[in-house]
């Protein structure tokens, strides 16, 4: 079996942003729960110079279909819009990206391979094949921000694990 662009990225992402949706969805429970403000956890952070829980879960949609579009477009720059306020927005956030991951046709995201494209940020421009790009740079920070999501939920007392980061695998049937 040929590994394509396609089956490297999109189900990746498709997974990691279902148990994302779910892990959110368990951390509003525990604040309503515990009788916590929802706003501790959305702003919650584990360093003071690092961007809260909100801007982790943000960053999640824009290394996956914010990369995709970026490929589309021939450049990536940082989004630099607010993250999410609280746990609708975010949940909004999540069923969208969700569902436009879902949408993508396989052949487009391979035929991205050995297209140009940049990350560019004010006067920084890095040029990428968009294989590699996807591969090297948003992939390792979609994984990033997921996992740090995750461990901020983890750190404020959610009851989560491993099987929750993981969701649900694509198994053989």
């Amino acid at each position: 079996m040929t590994l394509s662009l396609y089956t490297a990225t999109v189900p990746a992402f498709r997974q990691i942003v279902d148990s994302l949706a779910a892990f959110v969805a368990k951390g509003e429970a525990f604040a309503e729960t515990n009788g916590i403000d929802p706003a501790t956890l959305v702003n919650a952070k584990l360093a003071p110079d690092m961007l809260g829980f909100a801007y982790q879960v943000k960053s999640v949609t824009v290394h996956s279909v914010g990369a995709i579009a970026g490929v589309r477009a021939g450049k990536f720059a940082p989004d630099m819009t607010p993250p999410p306020t609280d746990f609708a927005a975010l949940h909004a956030l999540l069923a969208e990206t969700s569902a436009t991951l879902a949408a993508i046709d396989p052949a487009e995201i391979d035929g991205f391979v050995g297209g140009d494209m940049a990350f560019v940020f004010r006067e920084h421009r890095m040029p990428y094949f968009a294989e590699d790009f996807l591969l090297s740079f948003s992939l390792p920070n979609f994984y990033f921000h997921a996992t740090t999501a995750y461990d901020i939920l983890r750190w404020k007392g959610v009851p989560l694990g491993k099987r929750d980061y993981i969701g649900r695998p694509r198994i053989r049937v």
